[in-house]
């Protein structure tokens, strides 16, 4: 297998770094793209371990990208999935399809990141692109994504992707692949650079801004063949079922257990491994080989089974399985009315009051668990001491749910802005309370994301809150368990006031997407397994971890509930690799009687040590709410060799729109 270093020049003369693989046997070979801002060169060069793989085991030339403005290449980053940003991977497409060594046919892929821009360059349809693999990527960038969740901001997010992303923005090209006039591009980046994510604190609604790059939006723009890889611990997960169904393209969808990292070693297994999965794919629809994978049942499926929580658990419990496609003809709805549950609420009275604490959530997490502390929910029970809760069961037979959980409530709440939270949970005999969903409406939001409209305070409206989807089977003696609450703190940023929510048991029920009888195909799907362990201190991009910090605080004097975070790590490099530091780290919290008051608190470090220089940047960050808005401080500077060489501070007060 061969690898170079090559520079691709779009049409304004900006030149965008890449490494080729290739491979040993005779060309021509398909081509396969994954297009990043992750620095190949340095923090993520690990990852050639997959492209040597497909050039030496599979036969197909890989291109690794970094997009404009980011690692070896030229130019500034303008922001995520930007036009820019398409119209070069077009340009690339059609570079790598014209090449002496190439088939013309070309595919694209990735995780997170280079999914989504596998779907959103797909939606173009360059002419050399025949298929994708869009892995944990989301159709919905406003909804489901590191920004906003029904509605509401994210507040955990904050103290990671957003802060460490423009951090790698500020760091130079590699001095070893760029070549002369590296430092010169590097002087563009700290004078052009600016945080991302104060445009997107500005953007509170689903506006153009979300919509350019969003797959839900024109499903039927794709015709490339499409694989999506989806995982039940993911955020990244609703684009699944709704996409297979929407979709006309060739499609397949792979839907594991797994969190937002490498299916190989990330928690929860079971593992495997992917890229057999994938050559196969490209196999049929760039190689042309008549494999079978598009006669094959299009789902594959692990279906969960109740599984004691832990925060770093190692496996779920399930099994795998085909479904013929989606929807399903014995899909079926069963609504459970409120009315019905048992509930410790008066039952002589017609409604149930909360008094919205901003804190609850805390024992669900984040809604995209990767690496730890990034990880998996906890037993429910302290958050639903403070939350409605309604149960049925037990249950004397299997209750299989495949599907978009709903829950549809009258509900009122005494001010202008109010969230509604819902967790669909699994209670085990002895009372253990097992998160099988969530879902999260600002209820400004309950007829338009587009246009919200502020409550009339103690006016019932009926809402409908569809959950995250599940893929779950409650067993004989466990109990279904609705919690309402508030907020879904830390995963998002609490509402601006205090107040009471109202739910009228009489106009409110949770409908379950239910099946009914047996799997059609008696088939088991058997996935390759993986090729390495898993590890538990592993950070999602797969390298090592010292030291990880994962701590709730509940201040009791100070009325204030804090989750504190930290991970890091360092490598070695070698004689291509430069040496490198990571260090990421920060604090959100809460006030216990004034949600409108919280706080994101956030540092991140990266150390590259070239042999040219010493490259030392680090970026902070405090966002601070009161009920009118929020407050943003930011600052970031960079060293060289030890010396201080640029700094930068960014204010704004940015109002809150119905947040």
């Amino acid at each position: 297998m061969g690898r170079e270093d090559a520079f691709i020049t779009m049409p304004d003369g900006v030149r965008l770094a890449a490494t080729l693989y290739l491979p040993d046997a005779a060309g021509p070979w398909p081509v396969l793209l994954e297009a990043l801002p992750y620095r190949k060169d340095d923090l993520t060069a690990h990852y050639a371990s997959e492209y040597e793989r497909f050039a030496g085991e599979f036969g197909y030339a890989v291109c690794r990208l970094d997009i404009r403005g980011t690692g070896s290449s030229e130019g500034v980053a303008p922001g995520e999935y930007t036009a820019q940003e398409l119209d070069d991977l077009e340009a690339v497409i059609a570079w790598l399809a014209s090449q002496e060594w190439s088939t013309g046919a070309v595919g694209m892929y990735g995780t997170s990141w280079s999914g989504f821009n596998s779907l959103a360059v797909a939606m173009r349809r360059p002419p050399a692109l025949k298929a994708i693999c869009a892995i944990f990527a989301s159709d919905d960038r406003y909804a489901d994504d590191v920004h906003y969740y029904g509605g509401a901001l994210k507040q955990l997010d904050l103290v990671d992707w957003p802060l460490y992303m423009f951090l790698e923005n500020l760091l130079p090209p590699v001095p070893a692949v760029y070549g002369e006039g590296w430092r010169e591009q590097w002087e563009l980046r700290m004078r052009e650079v600016e945080p991302w994510a104060l445009r997107d604190l500005e953007e509170q609604t689903y506006s153009e801004y979300w919509k350019r790059s969003s797959l839900r939006e024109d499903y039927a723009a794709v015709e490339a063949a499409t694989m999506l890889v989806c995982g039940w611990a993911d955020g990244y997960k609703n684009i699944s079922l709704r996409a297979m169904a929407a979709m006309r393209c060739p499609r397949r969808l792979i839907f594991g257990p797994w969190s937002h990292a490498s299916t190989e070693t990330c928690l929860p297994g079971p593992n495997a491994d992917l890229v057999p999965e994938m050559a196969r794919w490209w196999d049929r629809w760039l190689k042309g080989i008549d494999n079978g994978v598009d006669r094959e049942p299009p789902i594959v499926l692990f279906m969960r089974r109740p599984t004691r929580p832990a925060p770093d658990l190692k496996e779920l419990r399930g099994e795998w399985r085909y479904e013929p496609g989606w929807p399903l003809e014995r899909s079926a709805e069963l609504a459970m009315p409120l009315d019905e549950a048992h509930t410790v609420a008066r039952p002589d009275a017609p409604a149930d009051e909360l008094v919205v604490r901003g804190d609850v959530g805390w024992t669900a997490w984040i809604s995209c668990a990767g690496g730890l502390p990034w990880g998996q929910p906890l037993d429910q029970r302290p958050d639903e001491a403070y939350s409605l809760v309604y149960e049925w069961g037990p249950l004397e037979h299997e209750l299989e749910i495949l599907g978009y959980p709903r829950v549809e409530a009258t509900v009122a709440s005494s001010g202008p802005v109010a969230y509604l939270g819902a967790k669909l949970c699994d209670v085990f005999p002895d009372g253990t309370s097992s998160l099988v969903t969530r879902g999260l409406l600002n209820l400004t939001h309950r007829r338009s994301r587009e246009h919200p409209e502020p409550l009339e305070p103690g006016r019932p409206e009926h809402v409908v809150l569809e959950l995250e989807v599940a893929g779950h089977v409650f067993e004989p003696g466990h109990r279904i368990r609705l919690d309402l609450a508030g907020t879904d703190w830390p995963n998002v940023w609490p509402p601006p006031q205090p107040v009471t929510l109202t739910i009228d048991r009489a106009g409110s029920r949770l409908i379950l997407p239910t099946l009914e009888g047996p799997p059609p195909i008696a088939e088991r799907p058997t996935l390759p397994p993986p090729t390495r362990a898993p590890h538990p201190l592993e950070s999602s991009r797969g390298t090592g971890m010292p030291e990880v910090v994962w701590r709730i605080e509940h201040d009791v004097l100070a009325r204030e509930t804090r989750a504190v975070t930290a991970y890091g790590g360092a490598s070695e490099g070698d004689g291509r690799v430069p040496a490198t530091e990571e260090r990421y780290e920060g604090e959100v919290g809460v006030s216990t009687v004034d949600p409108g008051r919280a706080w994101v608190r956030a540092r991140a470090r990266n150390v590259l040590r070239f042999p040219e220089a010493t490259v030392d940047g680090e970026a902070r960050w405090e966002i601070r709410s009161d009920a009118q808005a929020y407050h943003v401080d930011v600052e970031a500077s960079l060293t060289e060799d030890g010396a201080r060489i640029w700094s930068r501070r960014w204010t704004r007060r940015i109002p809150r729109r119905l947040q």
